[in-house]
């Protein structure tokens, strides 16, 4: 059963992508021109992605890869185009269905793998087992039960990696996020919650870490209005 905290702040973010944000996320993740706040977020979503990806295999046939919190698709993509067969799934029916646009309307040679676009919660059981798990951003709304919750999750049918991002706790953005000035009004998602990287070990040590999971690579990006920790961990 999923924590009472998760429905909630799934219910929120899945309101706020789908509805308030979606025509922004799109434009946010094109290559039209953007002012500068979100210009300085798309640069950092550009590095984290590129990391996260850099920690996946070159050659991804024959692997099976899910993109939990897809939003408009680039990071599944990717991974389709070196093979992978590629479960891309998010909250919001309405960026799933921009992602599939964009997918479909690549070339054939760019297409690469298989990518199976659908819109529903990322710890759906039914979506099966895979060999890499990729969450970018979608657990940094949560706190650090509910992301180890979710990861414990995943990881019973994960068979290679989790790579995934959380709001890092540092002085700076906790200030900000106390005071409610991470966006100006106008571009603010639901909260982030940032999260003590300690803490957050500890957790997955006491949960995953039992099952043989160990920590890998870390990486900070910090890009103006962004800020996200990436972290690796492998069986």
């Amino acid at each position: 059963m999923a924590h009472t905290n998760y429905l909630e702040r799934r219910e929120q973010i899945e309101t706020y992508f789908d509805r308030t944000a979606a025509q922004a996320w799109e434009r946010l993740t094109s290559n039209a021109p953007v002012g500068r706040i979100r210009a300085t977020v798309r640069a950092g979503r550009d590095q984290m992605r590129g990391t996260l990806l850099s920690w996946l295999p070159q050659d991804m046939r024959g692997l099976r890869l899910l993109d939990a919190g897809c939003g408009t698709g680039a990071l599944a993509m990717e991974a389709a185009a070196r093979g992978a067969e590629v479960v891309a799934i998010d909250l919001s029916p309405t960026l799933v269905q921009l992602a599939r646009e964009r997918h479909q309307s690549l070339p054939a040679h760019l297409s690469g793998g298989r990518i199976h676009f659908t819109s529903g919660d990322m710890l759906d059981e039914s979506l099966g087992h895979f060999d890499h798990v990729v969450a970018m951003d979608s657990l940094i709304h949560y706190d650090t039960p509910d992301i180890v919750a979710a990861l414990e999750r995943l990881s019973l049918r994960t068979r290679g990696s989790l790579l995934f991002t959380f709001a890092p706790r540092t002085p700076l953005l906790a200030a900000m996020h106390s005071v409610g000035r991470l966006f100006p009004r106008s571009d603010r998602s639901p909260a982030l919650t940032p999260v003590a990287q300690p803490r957050l070990r500890q957790g997955l040590q006491e949960s995953i870490g039992v099952a043989c999971w160990r920590e890998g690579r870390s990486l900070r990006v910090a890009s103006g209005f962004y800020t996200s920790q990436a972290w690796e961990w492998t069986r």
